[in-house]
């Protein structure tokens, strides 16, 4: 019931939102509307209610590829028409304005952002570290390990 209700719901929002438009079913089940000629898309999705659909919205790169949604809401499915397309507006000029922000540097991807001051430097005292604490204590524990097979060798013959 769910199914086919949302298949018409996103049927009637595509022809609201967009003169062209793509609906298809995704492999979860949910909707998916493409306006590849605004390069976005529109994901109709059951949420956890009985009633509410997720309405998630996303760009298309270039190639035709989707990138993830940047926005989501969830919505009455009752709600009509009118309310879910405001909906789907303001989640598209959400991820029109994500996409208008510059792209950060590659260096600071993955990354949490911190204070940029210069890191120390690896001299101290004239003298560079190259080895830590811990790769000592493994190469100690290393020798230990060979000196007593080597013990135990020349005990048993």
């Amino acid at each position: 019931m769910v199914g086919t209700q949302l298949r018409d719901t996103a049927q009637e929002l595509a022809a609201v939102l967009w003169r062209e438009h793509t609906v298809y079913r995704e492999r979860s089940g949910g909707m998916v509307i493409r306006g590849e000629h605004v390069r976005r898309w529109i994901s109709l999705a059951p949420a956890g209610g009985r009633d509410e659909i997720l309405v998630r919205a996303g760009r298309i790169l270039d190639g035709g590829t989707t990138a993830p949604a940047r926005s989501e809401a969830v919505v009455p499915l009752s709600a009509g028409t009118s309310v879910l397309a405001a909906t789907c507006r303001r989640l598209l000029a959400d991820a029109a304005a994500d996409a208008s922000r510059p792209a950060p540097d590659r260096a600071d991807t993955g990354r949490t952002r911190r204070s940029r001051r210069p890191r120390r430097s690896a001299r101290r005292n004239g003298r560079r570290r190259h080895t830590g604490f811990s790769s000592w204590v493994i190469l100690v524990c290393v020798a230990g390990v060979i000196a007593l097979f080597a013990y135990t060798s020349a005990m048993n013959g």
